[in-house]
């Protein structure tokens, strides 16, 4: 369950009183491109106001992962107490390495009008729907096996019987596409961000979103014109 990246200056901090933000979840295989496709929305797609839930994992941290960016890196000691404490809006245990989202990553964010997006697994993503229906979940597929097979052996990372492993869970994973509102095909990574970001303006610019915003412009033309 790899997740990526730190938060960048570029997501901007909701006004007070904003309408209460979006939540997003997004889930994929191992190595179909997740994590390119948070870094461009976050950084390249000029899309403000949308911050990324750094999870919490029991897993040490990798060359060049610093902690409270790529993820809180914790004891398990330290998760299960914050299982107990009820402080995740969902959490897993994967491979005897705990995964988890806190509440406190999430909800204050969504109070206060600001966009929230969850890179999480399938299992994450069921626990986070059944408590918050509203979210609007993203499911990222590889065009192919043998795309994705070669993306999990050019990035490096695991040895041959890890990756058979990898590949094994993903079908597992792809098998539940059909528990998600949208569907990207990361063949072409320009193309699937942008979808991705297209997903995301598409909830921003419903009438129920744009309700205050419009009532404002038609109050202005009302003021001058009588």
């Amino acid at each position: 369950m790899p997740k990526t990246g730190k938060t960048p200056k570029a997501a901007r901090t909701a006004k007070a009183g904003a309408a209460r933000g979006e939540l997003f979840i997004l889930s994929a295989p191992s190595g179909a491109g997740k994590t390119t496709l948070i870094q461009h929305l976050l950084t390249e797609s000029g899309i403000e106001n949308i911050q990324f839930a750094v999870s919490h994992t029991t897993r040490s941290p990798r060359e060049g992962e610093v902690d409270g960016e790529a993820y809180h890196f914790v004891t398990k000691a330290v998760f299960k107490a914050m299982i107990e404490d009820g402080a995740f809006l969902e959490w897993a245990e994967v491979h005897g390495r705990f995964y988890g989202t806190a509440r406190a990553e999430v909800l204050p964010r969504l109070a206060a009008g600001a966009d929230v997006l969850l890179d999480i697994d399938v299992q994450g993503a069921e626990q986070v729907l059944e408590s918050h229906p509203e979210a609007h979940s993203i499911f990222v597929l590889p065009p192919s096996y043998e795309a994705l097979r070669h993306r999990l052996e050019r990035r490096n990372l695991d040895g041959a019987r890890q990756i058979s492993r990898r590949l094994a869970v993903s079908l597992w994973e792809i098998r539940h596409y059909d528990r998600y509102r949208y569907i990207i095909v990361n063949d072409d990574a320009i193309a699937a961000s942008q979808s991705l970001a297209a997903v995301i303006l598409e909830k921003r610019h419903q009438r129920v979103r744009m309700q205050e915003r419009a009532r404002q412009i038609v109050d202005d033309f009302e003021h001058h014109l009588g």
